[in-house]
């Protein structure tokens, strides 16, 4: 590990986001991480800095431990994404009348890197309980996949008669149709498919944050930061 790289990568994040070192070390619960590695690197200490304190720097740097540590990735990967309605796990969601403004409902923060073309929902019901929870929000690739491809698969979909679930995808009966099979509810066979999206990924309920347009400027700090 060379600090003074490191040091250096943790400045440029700090000048890009305005962010005092003092400040980000606050909110990193970390109170004298930078000041301590400016020393260490002044006296010239080879001790270095822990992984644990880089990984609380990093998301108030809005980056990754693994660039603070050694430049891998980009500086500023994208750790946002836009919450375009809601999903039903045993609720029936239309999205024709839940009434989303063109931005989506939201935009959440989560705590890695993600492509630029995710999308996110919002789940509503129970009955994919105990892996969904209400509340968790679920990534997909906006664009979505061949319905064969998903089969077996838990997945996002639309189905022909416009209804949104979140389903463990199960070929139908009769050709060209699709099963969609809950944990804890009776299956809906035999629906036609107009999109589908495996999931890439969940964020649980109560570990994002939420932002709504415009909002994500700049980290919220403690005072004086």
């Amino acid at each position: 590990m060379d600090l003074e790289d490191v040091l250096a990568r943790i400045e440029q994040r700090l000048a890009a986001l305005g962010l005092s070192a003092h400040g980000a070390s606050l909110a990193a619960r970390k109170p004298d991480a930078i000041r301590n590695l400016k020393r260490a690197v002044k006296s010239g200490d080879r001790r270095g800095i822990t992984t644990e304190t880089l990984s609380a720097l990093a998301p108030v740097l809005q980056t990754t431990a693994a660039w603070l540590l050694g430049g891998v990735g980009e500086a500023d990967p994208n750790t946002h994404v836009r919450v375009v309605g809601r999903i039903g796990a045993g609720a029936e969601i239309l999205p024709e009348v839940e009434q989303i403004p063109p931005e989506g409902l939201f935009e959440v923060e989560v705590p890695f890197p993600i492509p630029e073309t995710s999308i996110a929902f919002e789940v509503e019901g129970d009955s994919m309980w105990p892996r969904y929870d209400p509340g968790d929000i679920i990534l997909c690739w906006r664009e979505g996949t061949d319905a064969e491809e998903v089969i077996g698969w838990e997945a996002a979909v639309r189905t022909a008669d416009g209804k949104r679930y979140l389903k463990r995808i199960r070929r139908g009966a009769v050709a060209g149709t699709f099963d969609l099979e809950s944990h804890n509810a009776a299956p809906i066979r035999g629906v036609l498919l107009e999109w589908a999206a495996q999931i890439q990924a969940v964020v649980r309920a109560g570990q994002w944050r939420r932002f709504t347009p415009g909002q994500r400027t700049k980290k919220e700090l403690p005072p004086n930061a």
